[in-house]
């Protein structure tokens, strides 16, 4: 039995031996070179002092033999803030910013990860950010790889309360960390002409007042999901707003709130004021938002030139109190999933309360999306509950509500089966790249309707 294993044993280590005499074979032949995936690594926009995510590349050795290479490194050292990581070995302070003697076998390859941290560039704009990743082999050939990104300072804001009356106003970006804002009962919270980037878990908690005026408030990441999809295309990067019981008398106007969880949230408040709305929102974006985009409790709502667009729950959801829209598009094409919420939807009650008055006016707005139904009401039928709505001028994807005078004053009922409904009433929804431009199209049935008519 041992004299028929023994040469078996043999013939393998023959195999053995010859395939890493085979893998041995380096040459310093200064024809060879290294391939990478990459001509150029390019990084998105990045805030100063804020670690990116991480980029890789790959360099691959596709010649016929071995090459060695003497050294990696950054051409500047570590004075741009990228940091680099070859194979598994950091360029770090401590080994001068330089690996050494790899070996890149024939056919195989190695990865690289990048990432930046960038000092302050002390600029209002973006600013480039550059270095080269040099690649010196045994034979002397050097080769390199670029490294691009932009930089941008940025002021940073972390569980940040607001106990007295405070007006932000700045042409720098600000970037919200931890549990996000707080305004206190007793104060007013004024954010003029300011872009506010909020961190994932961050959010805005409103006991007292807010007042914005040409404001956009956003999540806080600047690359991108794939090639084609930025982060800011993608929903529930930021908590959102959330109106307390105390809070009232808000206004925003030419104000942006995108890719949020909840963008607006009105806490159900015992005082209900059926002449001033605890907000009013003019001329605002409300898009992409992972739940819904605007929830009220029993709270007084006035929308006015509004676009709200585009939630995994509704797009408005009304339980109780007052809400009056005027001139708004609420567009329902959400296109992650297929349990998508309303374009609205309104009644006197939900799961665990009973509300005694529901009051909702619409005029010269759209209300449309994917479904053939997309606004829904609830009532209970009790007498207790003064449930009234009135719907005037406004396009309504929904099954036509016959001999109703009293509730609906030349509406347009729209079905899957007119010639322009739904997406067509508009510029471009894109669902592959997730474009969204929501003023009216010139093939639109209703040009006088929504917050963008065609009229101007």
């Amino acid at each position: 039995m041992m004299k028929r294993i023994f040469p078996f044993f043999v013939f393998l280590s023959l195999i053995g031996v010859g395939a890493c005499s085979d893998n041995d074979d380096f040459s310093s032949d200064k024809a060879l070179r290294i391939t990478f995936s990459v001509d150029t690594l390019k990084i998105d926009t990045v805030f100063t002092n804020v670690g990116s995510s991480t980029y890789t590349f790959w360099a691959f050795n596709r010649s016929d033999a071995g090459i060695r290479i003497e050294s990696v490194r950054l051409e500047q050292g570590n004075q741009t803030g990228f940091r680099v990581n070859v194979d598994g070995t950091y360029l770090d302070n401590s080994t001068g910013s330089v690996v050494t003697d790899l070996e890149l076998q024939k056919g195989d390859s190695l990865r690289v990860f990048v990432e930046l941290t960038a000092p302050e560039q002390h600029r209002l704009e973006p600013q480039r950010v550059a270095d080269n990743l040099l690649f010196k082999l045994k034979s002397g050939v050097e080769q390199r790889v670029p490294l691009v990104a932009w930089a941008w300072d940025a002021l940073k804001v972390t569980d940040m309360v607001v106990s007295r009356d405070t007006i932000i106003e700045s042409r720098q970006p600000i970037v919200v960390y931890g549990t996000g804002i707080r305004v206190d009962s007793a104060a007013t919270l004024t954010i003029k002409n300011t872009t506010l980037y909020f961190h994932d878990g961050a959010g805005m908690l409103v006991r007292g007042r807010l007042v914005t005026d040409s404001v956009v408030m956003r999540g806080d990441r600047l690359d991108r999901m794939f090639d084609y999809l930025p982060y800011d295309r993608v929903s529930g990067q930021w908590r959102g707003i959330q109106f307390t019981q105390t809070s009232d008398c808000n206004n925003l106007k030419r104000t942006e709130i995108r890719n949020a969880e909840c963008a607006v949230l009105l806490s159900d408040s015992a005082r209900l004021d059926s002449l001033v709305p605890r907000l009013t929102m003019s001329h605002c974006v409300i898009h992409n938002s992972k739940f819904s985009a605007i929830v009220s409790y029993n709270s007084h709502l006035a929308l006015d030139y509004c676009q709200v667009t585009n939630a995994g729950g509704d797009c408005l959801s009304v339980y109780g109190g007052i809400c009056a829209v005027d001139h708004c598009t609420l567009a329902q094409f959400y296109p992650f999933i297929g349990d998508r919420g309303v374009a609205l939807r309104f009644a006197d009650n939900d799961s665990d309360n009973l509300w005694t008055q529901m009051r909702l006016t619409c005029r010269n707005s759209i209300f449309t999306g994917y479904e053939d139904d997309v606004v829904m009401a609830a009532h209970t039928d009790r007498d207790s509950t003064d449930f009234s709505y009135y719907f005037e001028n406004c396009l309504l994807r929904t099954p036509a509500v016959e001999d109703d005078t009293i509730s609906f004053r030349n509406v347009r009922w729209e079905t899957a089966k007119d010639s322009v409904q739904g997406k067509q009433h508009f510029r471009l929804i894109d669902e592959e790249n997730l474009i969204y431009d929501f003023h009216l199209d010139s093939l639109t049935t209703v040009p006088q309707m929504g917050c963008y008519p065609l009229s101007g």
